[in-house]
């Protein structure tokens, strides 16, 4: 008897499908860039349709931290955030912190997933290590300048040029707004916001760069930050720790990294 239903109850759990972990992924825009960004490239709809409920936008308000759209009632759900991308890092950080205060609350004891394109990538590096005792399962970074770039440099350099002066008369007043974030993002060097993060102790998680390079044919890779620059592994405090996939294509999304993203996030799944 007691043989008969055991085999029974091994055959039940033979049949029924797995549950699906219960996993919240946040997608961090980059520079110049809204939340709703990763709708526009077609992500979001490509995580929709694999089983990542888009759970909407999270924006402050005068009546707090409020979704655009009700709580999707599936396992895993996708939300973009509402953040001032012109703004230096810490001023971001502050705005993410609370929006993940929210997040927390809504699906606790379930494993969080950061990914972000460009600085997005370094403001979630940047909140990981702010908050070590948040548990953040991995952290996806796509072309992110986690040891600088160039182009923040010439944006310091021309924010402090008469270009700077006469930006807001001729429509360049982005320029002005951003000079904090630039020099947050110059090649890290003593006393650079990038030089101190790049050295503190980083929490135990999964550490994943998508790295831009020239395929030596008509792709010129990313123009915006070096290759170098977008692998974790370079990271004083990360070396070793972080897994490097190279591909192909400029500094912005593309539906190619949706494509790469699903995949990252069923390995990470599996972990």
């Amino acid at each position: 008897m007691y043989r008969k239903i055991a085999g029974i109850i091994i055959v039940v759990l033979l049949v029924l499908p797995a549950t699906a972990p219960a996993e919240t992924l946040v997608l961090l825009q980059g520079y110049l860039a809204d939340e709703d960004y990763w709708r526009e490239t077609g992500i979001t709809r490509m995580l929709d349709r694999n089983g990542w409920a888009d759970a909407g936008t999270l924006r402050t308000t005068r009546n707090g931290i409020r979704a655009d759209r009700p709580l999707p009632t599936s396992s895993r759900r996708v939300y973009t955030l509402a953040l001032p991308s012109e703004a230096p890092l810490m001023v971001q950080l502050r705005y993410l912190e609370q929006y993940l205060d929210v997040i927390l609350n809504l699906h606790p004891y379930e494993s969080l997933i950061l990914s972000g394109h460009s600085a997005g990538g370094v403001l979630g590096r940047l909140y990981m290590v702010e908050h070590p005792d948040t548990s953040v399962g991995a952290l996806i970074t796509f072309a992110s300048p986690h040891l600088g770039t160039d182009s923040a440099e010439i944006g310091a350099m021309a924010g402090n040029s008469p270009l700077g002066w006469f930006a807001p008369l001729i429509g360049g007043s982005t320029l002005n707004r951003s000079q904090g974030l630039y020099y947050d993002l110059v090649r890290e060097r003593p006393g650079s916001l990038l030089f101190w993060l790049n050295r503190q102790e980083h929490p135990s998680s999964r550490y994943i760069s998508i790295v831009r390079e020239d395929d030596g044919l008509l792709n010129f890779g990313d123009l915006v930050v070096p290759a170098w620059s977008q692998d974790m592994n370079q990271v004083a405090a990360l070396r070793g720790r972080a897994h490097r996939i190279v591909t192909q294509g400029g500094h912005g999304l593309t539906r190619q990294d949706g494509e790469l993203l699903l995949q990252i996030l069923a390995s990470n799944s599996q972990a």
